[in-house]
């Protein structure tokens, strides 16, 4: 039986309302917070300028739309210096989108993880088992439909509608070192923390000066972060990598600001980490609930996601949904068999069960 669970504290929001297109507003010394669109259900980017000497550094750059260079150009016009450097969080679109539109605009380097560098262009050029049709046969062997499928590779290479193009050459950031803002009696550290399940190696950075967390897409104060097994690693434990990943923000102070690059910054770091624990707990349990017979991934769907979801979503869902069964038969409370036909199926393991009593 599981303990009584004590209310979660709730977030505290400093800033009630994001800045105007075009606008910048302080969220801290030093540190400039402007919001660009995307053309997703999901309407927004939160991008992060930090004070670096004479100029600043961008955390993040937008997806690559007319409306958000037009943004940019008014960002830049405003500043009182240069962009002194470009750092990435991870390479889905709405973060490295315009990134070597914005290094040929400045002239400034950029600086991400290897894994996130090197997955953006095996990506763009669909290889490497990150493209399209890896995906289609991964999800074909999930269970899914063949009109949903067809959907699927409608989509076509969706990245380069966001990600126009890629620079060819970074400065590589390694969990647990420091990017150094500023010098002198102004510098400011911020420490690496690469965490997984999200993407391969996204960056998120810490300043102990700032009691200030940029946690990227790794901790979002209202909806969960998508954690997603891909075809490149089939068997990956991805839900594990991200639960262990946030974990790691427990050592931070509780009066932490988080600089999400959805929603609104909040205060609450320890309390929203375990909201999504919980959150996924009970998703693995409802999992564990509908594995009564052999089940696919598709099959399954509706019990995560009861409601209609449009081609876009459902490439979301789908990957999600294998990330928690996976997880599940790590642990060994699902088995995992597969037809003559390649069709993987889970059922619940009543002798786990039996041996791990809840």
């Amino acid at each position: 039986m599981n303990p009584e669970k004590k209310p979660l504290t709730p977030l505290d929001f400093p800033f009630a309302d994001p800045p105007e297109p075009g606008e910048l507003a302080e969220v801290a010394p030093g540190i400039l917070w402007q919001r660009m669109p995307l053309p997703f259900v999901l309407d927004h980017v939160n991008l992060w300028l930090i004070r670096d000497g004479a100029g600043w550094a961008a955390v993040d750059c937008g997806y690559g739309l007319d409306a958000v260079k037009a943004q940019w150009e008014q960002t830049l016009a405003r500043l009182d210096g240069p962009i002194t450097r470009i750092i990435v969080t991870h390479f889905h679109p709405d973060h490295l989108g315009l990134g070597q539109w914005l290094h040929e605009r400045t002239g400034a380097p950029l600086t991400m993880t290897a894994a996130e560098y090197l997955s953006a262009h095996l990506v763009m050029r669909q290889e490497g088992g990150l493209g399209m049709p890896a995906m289609v046969n991964q999800f074909r062997r999930h269970g899914l439909d063949e009109e949903r499928l067809a959907a699927q590779t409608r989509l076509g290479n969706g990245y380069l509608h966001g990600v126009p193009s890629l620079p060819q050459r970074y400065d590589r950031l390694f969990d647990g070192s420091e990017i150094v803002t500023g010098s002198g009696a102004n510098a400011q550290r911020w420490k690496v923390l690469v965490g997984y399940g999200h993407s391969p190696e996204h960056a998120s950075f810490y300043s102990a000066q700032a009691g200030v967390l940029i946690s990227g897409d790794m901790l979002l104060p209202r909806i969960s972060t998508n954690v997603s097994v891909y075809a490149l690693t089939p068997n990956a434990n991805s839900l594990e990598g991200y639960l262990s990943s946030i974990d790691r923000y427990t050592a931070l102070p509780p009066q932490t600001l988080v600089l999400p690059s959805h929603g609104l910054p909040f205060i609450g770091i320890h309390s929203r980490v375990a909201a999504q624990r919980e959150h996924h707990e009970e998703r693995l349990e409802m999992l564990l609930e509908a594995c009564d017979k052999p089940k696919t991934t598709a099959d399954l769907l509706p019990t995560l996601f009861p409601r209609s979801l449009d081609a876009h979503q459902l490439m979301f869902a789908m990957g999600e949904a294998i990330a928690h069964l996976n997880y599940l038969e790590h642990a060994g409370r699902l088995l995992r068999s597969e037809t003559s036909d390649g069709v993987i199926r889970f059922l619940r393991n009543e002798s786990h069960d039996l041996s791990h009593p809840r």
